[in-house]
């Protein structure tokens, strides 16, 4: 049987538990927050003395604060992108509407929120060039992505796994940011959403537990397929206006690590979270390959942070066209 039909079956296989898993990780539309419970209510009398408030406290926030800030957002508010690259996953049945393609409408039902409630903050700040910011996340969903994952769900839900725990790391530390100058609005709604993300984490990584217990070897295989190519940003397409694919998304990186957001040493933690939480030292009765495999992973991280030691980051802004310096004053 080819890999392709074995992954087939395997989905199949565990397709059976996946409606009571949207029951775990996932939270009824009536019971989970909505952005509105976290932006000034444009139906009260306080609606201008609320926003008022917004565009005071964001002036105590430094220029490279937005810059993260609006990336992130970007990355959120591309969402069509993510939504169709799984519905194309091998056993994800969009057609037949099976379970597999429930989770997908749920979980991007969830994740849509996101970009939606900074979309609006950032509107109401009055820090940033919401034009650049919109022509930004248009050529992000128009130029796609290629994550390196095919139609693979073992791929897809490895990716998945890091990803979403990553985004919890930016969110929280966001919030964390925003917290210390005053922002507790702000630092409440990026606390929600990393809440959110660590949700989905748990979820795909459930996903791939799952799978290990079935089929370990190409499981295995497909982890170090993942890491050896490394995992790659969902936004590693971004750029601003008259630029080229990709142009941007190394500054924001760089803003990113410079700040403490997201940084290398972030990266070999969640992989080493990863490594534990599926236990990969302990699985038995590998095939050769999958030893190799198991064997490249676990020394992995300790290769990883030698190399995070000798990064340099620049210690200069870019100037995005997302945030004028001049708005910040």
């Amino acid at each position: 049987m080819s890999l392709k039909n074995v992954r087939l079956e395997v989905m199949q296989h565990l397709e059976k538990d996946v409606e009571s898993l949207i029951e775990k990780y996932l939270i009824p539309i009536d019971k989970i927050w909505q952005p509105t419970d976290f932006l000034p209510d444009s139906e009260s009398d306080s609606f201008y003395d609320d926003v008022r408030e917004i565009r005071e406290l964001s002036k105590d926030l430094p220029y490279d604060f937005w810059v993260v800030l609006v990336g992130d957002m970007i990355t959120e508010e591309a969402l069509p992108t993510y939504e169709s690259w799984l519905m194309d996953v091998e056993g994800v049945d969009q057609v037949g509407r099976n379970s597999w393609g429930k989770w997908v409408r749920h979980w991007t039902a969830e994740e849509n929120r996101h970009g939606d409630v900074l979309n609006k903050y950032l509107y109401l700040s009055g820090r940033v060039n919401m034009r650049e910011i919109e022509k930004t996340t248009q050529h992000l969903i128009a130029d796609g992505f290629d994550i390196g994952t095919d139609r693979d769900p073992y791929k897809n839900f490895i990716y998945t796994s890091f990803q979403e725990l990553a985004t919890y790391v930016s969110h929280n530390r966001v919030g964390k940011m925003a917290r210390e100058k005053g922002n507790r609005s702000l630092a409440r709604m990026c606390n929600i959403i990393a809440g959110d993300e660590m949700r989905h984490h748990h979820a795909y990584s459930e996903f791939v537990e799952r799978i290990f217990a079935v089929d370990p070897n190409q499981m295995m295989i497909a982890f170090q397929t993942m890491m050896k190519q490394k995992i790659t940003m969902p936004a590693h397409f971004l750029r601003e206006s008259g630029n080229e694919i990709g142009t941007a998304f190394e500054e924001f990186s760089n803003t990113a690590q410079r700040i403490g957001v997201y940084t290398s040493a972030d990266y070999v933690d969640i992989l080493e979270k990863l490594i534990a939480r599926w236990e990969i030292g302990n699985i038995k009765n590998l095939s050769d390959d999958a030893e190799k495999a198991r064997d490249y992973l676990m020394k992995l991280p300790d290769r990883m942070k030698r190399l995070a030691d000798r990064m340099r980051i620049p210690e200069n802004s870019y100037q995005f066209k997302w945030v004028e310096p001049a708005s910040l004053k």
